[in-house]
């Protein structure tokens, strides 16, 4: 059962992350075969206090189905008309908060010891809180910090996402306006 609960839990996150209600969700859409197993379906109408759940497309279809209208809506191929009104949202699945692409965050970072003169950036890709458990994308150094007591140097640091779903990650020295940025176009 804790397994179970478990797989709720990136459920609930992304409604959170996306400030949504599930009163405000019209149609749970199941995909992938796991959402055939029936704990699965209960948990998940648990979740969305009893609201019957979208079976009308196979599983194992369903991502395929949504990759060919995106298809066809990036390639103009609305030749019926079909797709006319229809407006897609690309969305990016992970911590930076299930938000639609293009999007761009910004956090503040600082020095972690006292009269430290470089900071090295490791970037990751996951969920987990233990580095070892996600995906490393890449990293970049920023030298030539001032030597100042741990904390008081500060960093803003820039996660950008473009409508391509090309992660860009820059940093800067608040105090001295270095800048260094490492752009990735392969997330997993």
């Amino acid at each position: 059962m804790d397994f179970f609960k478990t797989c709720m839990e990136p459920v609930e996150k992304r409604l959170r992350d996306a400030n949504m209600d599930t009163s405000s969700v019209d149609d749970v859409v199941l995909v992938g075969g796991s959402s055939r197993v029936p704990k699965v379906q209960e948990l998940l109408q648990n979740v969305f206090k009893g609201k019957e759940l979208c079976k009308g497309i196979n599983p194992d279809e369903a991502v395929a189905y949504g990759a060919a209208i995106h298809a066809a809506v990036l390639s103009g191929a609305n030749q019926i008309g079909k797709l006319q009104n229809l407006s897609l949202s690309d969305v990016t699945p992970l911590s930076l908060g299930n938000t639609r692409i293009p999007v761009k965050v910004n956090i503040t970072g600082t020095t972690a010891y006292d009269n430290q003169i470089s900071a090295l950036f490791p970037i990751y890709e996951g969920e987990s809180s233990t580095t070892l458990d996600n995906n490393y994308l890449g990293q970049f150094k920023l030298a030539d910090i001032p030597p100042v007591p741990r904390g008081v140097a500060k960093f803003d640091i820039w996660f950008d996402i473009d409508a391509n779903g090309i992660l860009s990650v820059s940093v800067e020295d608040v105090s001295t306006g270095q800048k260094k940025e490492i752009t990735i176009s392969t997330i997993l």
